[in-house]
This record gives structure tokens, C-alpha cells and sequence, in this order.
């Protein structure tokens, strides 16, 4: 991927695009782009693309496609399926950061002990594609509207699909580390993370009963979100 400015677009199926109001003036005001100047754009689906500016134009920068390029995805898939946290602030964090890791899928989950269930798919949306820019990434994570744990899990089909299924929780019990476990071998792994409450003893029984393998994050007892995290990155290098 060449180095210019990166940027993020509904669609690159088009030979000319009109970047909105916002990227306009970053890209005029902020960075001092001018007519001829090349940026990268991708739709978050994998699509790349260079394009010369036409038009620097602070409120409707006009751009000409000249290079498209198709990153492949990325061959593991990972999820983190994660309560909602009773400070949206720090669910908002844990999304950019894991995009900035670069996982496949977020699932946000409604528990027993979930405190706090609304929830702005619009906002959260906009904090995963900033990330992607961000970390200049050509997929963006799916993002699912919250679930009930139970729900979740009696989808049978859906959870099923998951090579690798694992839960993390802070109920005393024998657990194995994650990071021994990961096999980077197959093609899709899970892992639920409880809210600030943690799972119930009831949650974590559905859960192996659905074959999630209880596993631990470290030696440390962490924050939802910062378990979240940890989970990430270790499922991304593991």
C-alpha cells in the first residue's frame, strides 16, 4: 500500500468521487493537498483505490480514480463477543482499539449483569471506520446490533461455525491461559467477555455446555474493556 493520505468512502465503484465535507477539509485545510495531489480511499470491504484530486475544494474535494487494487481478507476470522459496559466511553474504546488490532467482528452483548443497553449503531459505526483509517486497513469489523447471551448462543448455526470457542471469566477454576490454546491454523475463533459484573455461574454453564473452553488472560484481574483487548491482541498474534 502506497504511503498517501487514507481515507474511507460507501463506494469506490465509481470513476470520480466527491469526498464529503469533512475529509474535504482535511484534506485541503489540514494537510495542504492541491489539483493533482494522490490519496487512497477504500470502501472497508476490502477495496483499495489511488486517486489524483481534481477539485480542492474545502467542502467538495473532487477525485479521480486511477488505481484499483483488492486486499485480500484476512484468513482468520476473530470475533469478541462483549457485554455492553455501563460507561459508553470506555465500549467505544475498546472498538477502536480492537479495529486498530484488526479484528474481524464485534458482537455486543446484553447479559444478566449488563447495566447499560443503549446503544448508537450510527456512533459506533463512524469509531470503527476513524480506527480503519487510522490503522489504514482495507476491512472494516462487522458490526452486530447487541444480542442476549442466551440468544446468542441458542443460534446454534451461528456460534457452531466457530472453530475455536472460548470464554473469559473470573469465576475460580481451573483455566488454561488463551495464548496456549490458540491454534492459528484454523480459519475462525471466538471469545465472550463478560461486563463489569462478570458472567453468572449459570451464564458460564450454557456457555460449556455450548463447548466454550474457560480460559484466563493473565495473572491479573482486568476491566471488560481492557479484557477485550488482551483477547484481541492475542488472538490476532496467536
Amino acid at each position: 500500500m502506497s504511503d498517501f493520505p487514507f481515507f474511507y468512502i460507501d463506494s469506490v465503484n465509481v470513476d470520480s468521487v466527491q469526498l464529503d465535507e469533512s475529509n474535504s477539509r482535511h484534506i485541503v485545510q489540514v494537510l495542504r493537498m492541491t489539483e493533482g495531489e494522490t490519496i487512497n480511499l477504500t470502501d472497508g470491504k476490502g477495496n483499495l483505490v489511488t486517486a489524483t484530486i481534481t477539485k480542492a475544494d474545502k467542502k467538495k474535494c473532487i477525485a479521480s480514480i486511477t488505481g484499483r487494487e483488492k486486499i485480500p481478507l484476512p484468513e482468520r476470522k476473530i470475533s469478541i463477543c462483549i457485554s455492553l459496559l455501563k460507561n459508553s466511553n470506555r465500549f467505544e474504546w475498546f472498538l477502536e482499539k480492537a479495529t486498530e488490532i484488526g479484528i474481524s467482528e464485534v458482537i455486543p452483548l446484553i447479559c444478566k449483569r449488563t447495566e447499560k443497553q443503549n446503544f448508537r449503531m450510527d456512533r459506533m459505526q463512524q469509531i470503527l471506520i476513524s480506527a480503519l483509517i487510522q490503522s489504514r486497513q482495507c476491512w472494516l469489523p462487522i458490526l452486530h446490533e447487541p444480542v442476549k447471551f442466551s440468544s446468542f448462543l441458542d443460534g446454534a448455526e451461528r456460534v457452531n461455525a466457530y472453530q475455536q470457542k472460548f470464554i473469559a471469566h473470573c469465576v475460580p477454576e481451573e483455566k488454561r491461559n488463551l495464548s496456549d490454546l490458540l491454534n492459528s491454523n484454523l480459519a475462525s475463533q471466538i471469545i465472550l467477555i463478560g461486563p463489569e459484573g462478570d458472567f453468572t455461574p449459570d451464564e458460564i454453564e450454557k456457555a460449556r455446555q455450548h463447548h466454550f473452553i474457560p480460559v484466563a488472560l493473565g495473572e491479573t484481574r482486568l476491566r471488560s474493556e481492557s479484557a477485550g483487548i488482551v483477547a484481541a491482541a492475542l488472538m490476532k498474534l496467536g
